[in-house]
């Protein structure tokens, strides 16, 4: 007797997607995805419908965006909990899942709740207890009863070319010093242009990043600007996007005085010298080690977005037509009588669940790694390690990393658990393990997730035939592609990506990790050869061949494959390793439901 398989009727519901992106525990959590989906569904898709992508001016319409995202929870999201937030503990995971509902509907909106997030972002991975507490407070919805503005916040650091836009170690904007008494806090003067700057037309405070323009200040730093300080807040004129019509975009002048208490984390006075404690550089790496993942998150939403769309298009095709009767394939299945029709929608929605699978798993590796980042920092400052230091003091942590996944790679039954215990017991162990995972999903989720992701939603826009490049499409899809093209370039394009990777992989933390991954799906695709384990298990087995094959071979002009430079070489590197990780990710997550 044959064995009769269930099929799906629908995409999963939240029921199974809980279980999948592990959060059926956490009601907060769920509360939070509700609200941000009654806002996508309602008013967010309710302004597009409506043609207020058409314009490149921020209307009052889209203006609602930020009253809806205040009374959703969307806002507040972002916030720590002593400030009016409502996610207990990281919140990576969760600003991505809110990303994930909103850009269900529209990209530019969502860029419109992150931008907020954003502009903090300095101000929370790096600012002064006071800092963090004053524009958190400024920045909390409003509660009943309260009578004050609720402050919304730009994020400045890309200039006008040839300045800051990949580049983010190259700043034109300078600071200087406009007034120094004596016993008094310095007085600054800050020159800032900006380009494509999101929140611009309502924003009423700036994390601006700038170049010291003075000697009597050591190094860069990011500054927070106000729109009541003395001297020029120019909020500029729109930018003319073709996309992303939902946010509000804009190039601003600053030419402002402001007290030296607003350096982002604070400063220092040294021999008559203003020394910012963090650089910008080192607060953009904090900030943009996150946010990058959640722009890969709204790539995953709009994949699986289009699926449904695609189904009901392809399936009415015939309907209706003479001789077309109730009953009959070409009635009930129209295009999807077609192999081809079906092969490719059924990438494209393979494409989205890894990418939200690679996604989820980053984002929730973020949250875990956090405590233990702050742990660790706090560690090297007792010890006064830092820069060149820092590599030997974590020489013998990086060590037992390595070791500790030699174990987990063995069977359980036959791997040294008390080792096991005693090295996930050490802080510093974690740190580094988590820290090389963290260096190479976070930008495997970018590249991935937007550059190939963005490719595959222009399959799903042609498999609406020319329905698909039409405003009145199912599902917005056609705007939801070209968003896709903005997306891909957002905090680094592919290239730098790319080239973040290719550093990356080569940390022996990491390929011990691609080791033991191997195993585990070796033993899994024994077990269950059906889950497909066995071939993500040989892929990662050639990339560690080609890895080590580049690491030791020379071209015929006998210079190094392996060469930083050697981008013909690496890159294709990058992107393979991006793909297993994909998979590797959509293949856990599917575990997880077992």
């Amino acid at each position: 007797m044959s064995e009769t398989h269930q099929t799906m009727k629908m995409l999963p519901g939240d029921e199974i997607r809980q279980i999948m992106w592990r959060y059926a525990d956490r009601y907060d959590i769920q509360m939070a995805v509700m609200g941000a989906r009654s806002v996508a569904r309602g008013l967010i898709a309710r302004l597009v419908a409506d043609g207020e992508r058409n314009t490149h001016a921020w209307t009052e319409g889209k203006n609602e965006l930020y009253k809806a995202f205040d009374e959703s929870g969307i806002t507040a999201a972002g916030l720590d909990t002593e400030f009016g937030g409502i996610i207990e503990g990281p919140r990576n995971f969760a600003l991505g899942l809110l990303a994930f509902e909103l850009s269900w509907v529209d990209g530019g909106a969502t860029t419109t709740s992150l931008i907020n997030n954003l502009a903090l972002g300095p101000i929370v991975e790096k600012g002064t207890p006071a800092q963090r507490e004053k524009y958190m407070n400024a920045c909390r919805p409003l509660q009943p009863g309260e009578d004050r503005k609720v402050w919304r916040g730009a994020f400045a650091l890309t200039e006008p070319l040839p300045y800051v836009g990949v580049d983010t170690g190259v700043v034109s904007g300078r600071v200087s010093v406009a007034r120094w008494e004596e016993g008094e806090e310095p007085l600054l003067q800050v020159e800032k242009r900006g380009r494509f700057l999101t929140n611009m037309a309502v924003a009423n405070f700036v994390t601006a990043a700038v170049e010291s323009g003075d000697p009597r200040i050591k190094s860069s730093c990011m500054v927070i600007l106000e729109d009541t300080d003395e001297g020029v807040f120019d909020r500029g004129a729109p930018t003319l996007k073709l996309v992303h019509q939902l946010s509000n975009t804009q190039d601003p002048i600053f030419s402002l005085k402001v007290p030296a208490s607003r350096i982002v984390g604070g400063y220092t006075v040294k021999d008559g010298v203003i020394v910012p404690n963090c650089t910008h550089s080192e607060i953009i790496e904090a900030v943009f080690a996150r946010t990058r993942v959640t722009v890969g998150l709204m790539a995953a939403a709009k994949l699986l977005s289009a699926v449904e769309p695609v189904i009901r298009y392809q399936r009415g095709r015939f309907r209706g037509a003479a001789g077309i009767e109730p009953g009959t394939p070409r009635y009930d299945l129209g295009l999807q009588m077609k192999e081809d029709a079906l092969q490719r929608l059924a990438e494209v929605w393979a494409t989205g669940e890894a990418a939200a699978s690679l996604g989820f798993e980053t984002t929730r590796l973020f949250d875990a790694f956090t405590p233990a980042e702050r742990q660790a920092q706090q560690t090297f400052a007792e010890q006064g390690v830092s820069g060149r230091g820092l590599l030997k003091f974590l020489r013998q942590p990086q060590a037992d990393a390595v070791e500790l996944l030699g174990l987990l790679a063995q069977p359980e039954e036959a791997r040294d658990n008390a080792r096991v215990e005693t090295l996930l017991a050490d802080p510093l162990v974690r740190y580094v393990w988590q820290s090389a995972l963290c260096n190479m999903l976070c930008p495997a989720t970018k590249l991935w997730n937007t550059g190939y992701g963005a490719n595959v939603m222009r399959e799903a826009v042609s498999l609406m035939g020319g329905y698909g490049i039409t405003e009145d499409c199912p599902g917005f899809l056609f705007q939801k592609w070209t968003d896709m093209q903005l997306e891909a370039t957002y905090e680094g394009p592919e290239v730098v990506q790319r080239r973040q990777i290719s550093v990356t992989m080569n940390n022996e933390v990491f390929l011990a990790q691609v080791k033991a991954w191997s195993a585990d799906l070796k033993r899994l695709a024994q077990a269950q050869p059906q889950t497909g384990a066995g071939a993500i298990a040989a892929a990662f087995d050639m990339w560690l061949w080609m890895r080590d094959h580049i690491s030791s071979r020379k071209d015929a002009e006998g210079r190094p494959l392996a060469q930083n430079t050697r981008h013909g070489v690496l890159f294709p590197m990058a992107d393979a390793i991006s793909w297993l990780l994909a998979a590797r990710s959509f293949l856990a997550d599917i575990r997880e439901l077992a």
